[in-house]
Order: structure tokens, then sequence, then C-alpha cells
């Protein structure tokens, strides 16, 4: 039998061998100098042989406990050879089930459909709060009871809103294992009841329009009397122009833009509805885009970033209008408000507005009798929008119900 000297002081030779133990145990020494234990038994009168590990991580004694729980195996009729392989394979399954490697399937499915934004978000919450709890759980095994913990340690940290947009991100990878195949029902939705309540939704600041020619007197001169760069107060009065969405503004290219047609075309991908829109532009609008090709031209994006490689942060456009005395009061969001506002009150086509805030129609059917993209009558709207923001800025009485030139 061996000792702990023998299997320590073995030295490789060129070619491998074996020192044997007891009851088939024995230690194989490689030609690197590697050693693996096995250990032989018959199965129907054919020699086999079972791998017990590796020592020095698996110790002589440990190699004879293993040895003899696989004499035991045999010895009721299970072949240890086999019982080894189907574990493995059971391991192997439960990995790739797990919580983790379904919500990474999961994000890779629907990342075409999202913002890079969005997509980032999400597997940022992933990260920080479910991997760390239930990634390495196989999903068919998560209980109730396992995902209420993990929402009560959001909940614990004061975020509410963060907890709902995990359960919920977490709710979607379980529907997607069920139609997958991989679990058979969402435990999420027991969760109902035992969660604090989702805050209100709270609206993005926006002036009233009574307090919109003051901005736009403000803007017109942020780069010379607030200090400002003159890029950011060209961005300010597209918006106003144009009341995108900030994100549409910031990333926009240079390729997008056709001045002589005065349209803006925003591809699909960069849309928060994945839909390209077409965006008319007014003779202000052009101009400005005119002078911004004067100083950025040279680069992709109209807005390039402090690396001009990217577009200009996101919070550029908000902390001018903090700069400017509008925090908590204003947003860039906050354009498309008093514009959908006010248009409304105007009497302009509800379509015609709508179409271009691009807000994606829920009444489907409604939806397909309404595939047009209403350019005429959104080239003669934001025209109209761009002259009433001049005659405001000029004159604030001119700011009360007027009647609709739409008409």
């Amino acid at each position: 039998m061996l000792t702990n000297p023998d299997c320590k002081n073995a030295k490789h030779k060129d070619k491998p061998y074996k020192l044997s133990d007891d009851k088939g145990l024995f230690l194989l020494i490689h030609p690197n100098g590697s050693k693996y234990w096995r250990v032989k038994y018959r199965v129907a009168g054919k020699e086999k042989l079972l791998a017990l590990g590796i020592y020095p991580e698996v110790s002589l004694a440990e190699a004879r406990g293993k040895r003899d729980e696989a004499r035991k195996l045999h010895n009721n009729g299970v072949d240890p050879g086999v019982l080894k392989q189907v574990e493995k394979r059971a391991r192997q399954i439960a990995t790739a089930n797990s919580f983790e490697a379904l919500a990474k399937e999961w994000l890779g499915n629907v990342e075409h459909k999202w913002s890079a934004d969005h997509y980032t978000y999400t597997l940022r919450r992933f990260e920080a709060y479910v991997f760390p709890e239930i990634g390495c759980t196989p999903i068919s095994e998560i209980s109730t009871p396992m995902l209420l913990a993990m929402a009560r340690k959001i909940e614990a940290k004061g975020t509410i809103e963060t907890t709902h947009k995990v359960l919920n991100a977490c709710g979607q990878v379980f529907r997607f294992a069920i139609a997958s195949g991989r679990c058979e029902r969402n435990p999420i939705v027991d969760l109902k009841g035992a969660i604090k309540p989702k805050p209100a939704a709270k609206h993005m600041n926006a002036l009233q329009e009574k307090e919109l020619p003051a901005l736009l007197r403000k803007m017109d001169c942020y780069a010379g009397e607030n200090g400002g760069e003159l890029q950011t107060q060209y961005a300010l009065q597209l918006l106003a122009l144009t009341f995108v969405r900030t994100g549409e503004l910031r990333e926009a290219t240079w390729s997008e833009f056709d001045t002589d047609k005065a349209e803006w075309r925003i591809p699909a991908e960069r849309m928060k509805m994945k839909a390209p829109h077409a965006v008319p532009l007014s003779s202000q609008a052009v101009e400005i885009i005119k002078k911004l090709k004067e100083i950025n031209g040279a680069y992709k994006y109209v807005f390039p970033g402090v690396n001009p490689q990217k577009p200009m942060s996101k919070n550029t456009v908000l902390f001018a209008l903090y700069r400017m005395g509008y925090r908590g009061r204003m947003t860039g969001h906050g354009f498309r408000a008093v514009a959908s506002t006010v248009l409304n009150e105007l009497g302009f086509d509800a379509d015609v507005i709508e179409r271009q805030l691009a807000h994606a129609e829920r009444n489907k059917v409604r939806a397909a009798y309404h595939r047009t993209e209403y350019l005429p009558e959104r080239r003669k709207m934001m025209q109209q929008w761009a002259d009433l923001l001049d005659d405001w800025k000029k004159d604030e009485s001119k700011v009360t119900p007027i009647k609709s030139k739409a008409a």
C-alpha cells in the first residue's frame, strides 16, 4: 500500500507509470510530473477506469474514500463512471440554465430593439442586484421567497423604483425561459402585494407658455452673457424649434441632414420607438444647422463632445438650463411638452402633432389608418411654430390664446 511520502516523492519518467495502492486504486504519474488518481473496476467482465482527482489536491486518504464510495455504488449495481458522467451533464445543464445565463441570452435577443443606454442600464442592474443573489441558481429552482429576499435588499437602500425595474426585468427573463422550455412558471407574479408600491410617476419639468419668451431670449445670448459654449446655445435653440428628444439631438450626425430639402432624417436605431423619423426644418432651424456646420463640420457628430469621436454629454443641455436659472423648472424634454400644449391649443391636427413628436400609436387599428408621415402638414406647422417663437421673443403680450394659423 502507498504512503504519503511515496506519493509526494514519486518522480516523473520518460513514460507514464503507476504506483498501486489497494482495491484497484493507483496513482498515475505522467512524464510532465502531473499525478492523477485512478481506480480500476469491472463491468460485465470489462475493465474500466474512474478518475478520482489530481494529487496533491486530492490526498491519499481522500482518494481512498472516493474509491470506497465507488466500490459501494458498484456493489449496488451502479456503474460509478456512468453516474459521474450523468452528474457532470446535469451540472452543465444547470449552469447553462442558470438565471444569469438565461438573462444574458434574453438580453442578446432584445438588444437590437433597445437604445444602447437602456441595454447598458438593464445589464448593470442585473450585475448589481440580481446576479450576486440568484445568478448561479438554475432558473427552474428559483422561488418566490428567494426573489423577495433579493427585493428586500434593494428596498433597504431606499430605491423603490429600482426594485420595480429589477423585478420587471426578471419577469421578462422568466417569460423568456418559459417560452424556451427552461422553466414552467414565473414566480415574480406571486410577489404582488409584497413589494412597496411604485412611486407616482413624475412628469418632466416644463415651463408654461407665458414663461417661454424669457427663456428663449436667455438662450439666444447663452454663449455671450451666460459664458456658455456656442454649440450648447445652438443645441438649446434647435430643441426649441424641433422639440425632438434630447438624445436624438445630441447624437445627430451630419449624414442625417439635408438643408436643401430642409429635412432631418433620424434613423430607426436612434429613435425611442425604433422607427425612422423625419423632422421638417423651419428656415430658422436650417440657419442654425448651417452655423453649426461651420464650427463642427469636420466631425461626425453635429454636437461633438470633449472627445470628438463621441457626442456631447447627456447633461449638457440640462446643466445649461441650470446656469440660466431654470433648475427644477425646465428640462430639455420640457420643450416637447410646451410645444405639444401650445400646438394643440392653436388647433393643429392632433395626429400631425403626435407624428411630429414621434409618439407610438397605442391603438393598433388607429395606427393602421395613420401610416402617412403628414409631411406637408408638418412642414407648415413647424415653420409656423418657429415664427411664433420669434414673435414671442419680441413681444411677450402675444403669448395669449391665438386663432389657429392652421385653420
